[in-house]
């Protein structure tokens, strides 16, 4: 019998760490190769680690919602394998300890003791910054304070180091630089700057620079006039004289409250949060949370405005009607109508590129690829946004088949952190429930989303060579919701009647 060990494995160029959500196996449960062992998530997608073995799982060596490195050992498997076989497992794990010892040497080197052919050259720094501390006495005592605290290391810079998108987002809202970002220590894999790391600098920084300010602001502020405690109370107890005429009535005077009575008021002022017997308290999952998190950053980032189109599809209604049925028989897949919203999105984008920007501060990125996000509701309620790469090289088949694809893997929790990664506009279905229209919120980092309503029967005017007539049409609503900052009224309304007018115009005779 032999040790197998289990690795988090990797899950995408962006993905450095994972949250444990379940364990599918206890210990002294048998594992089939390939079974899955746990469902794992990460900021992007929740997917399962299968097992490259069969064997007897005999540890964890982690619990559920611990976050765990990609490459880390997660657990131990016991299988029917020679020992001689399964004894190299455990090299990679011993081949990184003098890695890690070389890692950590330098930062023991640069807290060593001074020798005493150093010391000249560091007491006169010394004492030269001695001299300008001299200027607020004790700031030197809150300095040596402060520095005992983690925080970037000024002698060490971490160039050409990888940044996942949600750590750049981050460094850019709180105003850190690239060589402020270069200096903060990660302790990821390889080195890598987590989220946790970054948050934990920012959370010292902003701690640090309250307290030196306070300190300052004791330091330069005014001493008020000692007066004697006797000159105190015999103030307090007397009220001062008040003179009125005889017809004026006197006001009582009010005793002073104790100042430390004013919290406790303040306190009690604070509404307080009830729940009644009839109420349930349901806690936001994992993914709700990210969701929630991700569509109040869209609205405190990008000012949205909507604008509206009506489009006529009687003719690809009856299109998709007449080749439905040989397109399964064929391809052994439905083909519905989102694939043909997708490739009318994609031909408009090309008539508008500059609808396929982000914005980076004031720097305006245009992307040379037309990555279309799918929004897609999952079995649980929740909702995640696959990526169909590179939509503008794929024919309508090659996009049916991908939608078809990464809507099958999401509701079966099968999608990869890369399958939700660099999307550049998103589509966002609601007519599926019936909804006529919507108004979506942008899909951060792009500028613009459209929300297609369902197709609904209505009479309309329609012209023909006999003149107008009403007749009973096939119509539909298109909401294009788009980032104000960098996309006008005249650009956002143009690209929503763009899509509209290919939908519109649909070749009754197209082949698939």
């Amino acid at each position: 019998m032999a040790k197998y060990q289990l690795l988090l494995p990797k899950m995408g160029e962006s993905v450095a760490e994972a949250t444990i959500i379940k364990w599918n196996k206890k210990p002294g449960d048998y594992i089939e190769a390939d079974e899955a062992v746990m469902e794992i998530a990460t900021d992007k997608v929740d997917s399962e680690v299968p097992s490259p073995v069969s064997g007897k799982l005999i540890e964890q060596l982690y619990k559920e919602d611990d976050v765990v490195q990609v490459g880390s050992v997660i657990a131990l498997i016991e299988t029917d394998a020679a020992e001689e076989e399964t004894a190299a497992a455990p090299a990679p794990a011993e081949a990184e300890q003098p890695a890690s010892q070389a890692i950590q040497e330098p930062q023991t080197s640069e807290t060593h003791q001074p020798d005493k052919a150093e010391a000249p050259q560091e007491n006169n720094a010394e004492e030269a910054a001695a001299q300008q501390a001299n200027a607020i006495p004790g700031l030197d005592q809150l300095e040596q304070k402060e520095a005992t605290a983690p925080k970037a290391n000024d002698g060490i810079k971490y160039e050409n180091r990888f940044y996942s998108p949600l750590v750049k987002n981050i460094a850019i809202q709180e105003g850190i630089n690239n060589d402020e970002l270069d200096r903060i220590a990660g302790t990821g894999a390889e080195g890598r700057l987590t989220k946790d790391d970054l948050l934990d600098y920012i959370q010292q920084r902003g701690a640090k620079s309250q307290s030196t300010q306070n300190f300052i602001a004791q330091q330069t502020a005014p001493e008020a006039p000692q007066v004697p405690a006797e000159q105190t109370q015999a103030s307090q107890a007397k009220p001062e004289p008040i003179f009125a005429s005889p017809h004026q009535q006197v006001p009582k005077t009010q005793a002073p409250q104790p100042a430390a009575e004013t919290p406790k008021a303040e306190q009690a002022s604070a509404p307080a949060t009830s729940v009644s017997g009839g109420h349930e308290i349901i806690e936001m999952d994992r993914m709700r949370k990210l969701i929630a998190e991700h569509m109040v950053h869209s609205k405190h980032t990008s000012p949205h405005v909507t604008s509206f189109v009506e489009a006529d599809v009687t003719e690809l209604v009856m299109w998709r009607d007449k080749i439905k049925n040989s397109f399964e028989k064929r391809e052994g897949e439905k083909i519905t109508f989102t694939p043909i919203f997708i490739e009318a999105v994609v031909k408009a984008i090309k008539d508008f590129p500059m609808i396929n920007v982000s914005v980076n501060g004031t720097q305006i990125i245009k992307k040379k690829d037309i990555n279309i996000s799918m929004a897609t509701a999952l079995p649980s309620g929740n909702l995640i946004v696959p990526v169909i790469k590179k939509a503008d090289e794929l024919s309508l088949l090659g996009i049916t088949k991908a939608v078809n694809d990464l809507a099958n893997r999401a509701r079966g929790n099968k999608l990869q952190p890369d399958d939700v990664r660099d999307g550049t506009f998103t589509l966002t279905n609601v007519g599926s429930f019936g909804n006529v229209m919507g108004t979506p919120i942008i899909n951060q980092p792009q500028v613009a989303i459209l929300a297609v309503g369902a197709i609904k029967k209505k009479p309309a005017v329609i012209e023909t060579p006999q003149g107008d007539a009403i007749a009973i049409r096939h119509m539909m609503f298109l909401s294009l919701s788009y980032d104000h900052r960098v996309v006008d009224g005249a650009l956002g309304g143009s690209f929503v009647s763009r899509v509209a007018h290919y939908l519109e115009n649909w070749d009754p005779n197209r082949s698939l």
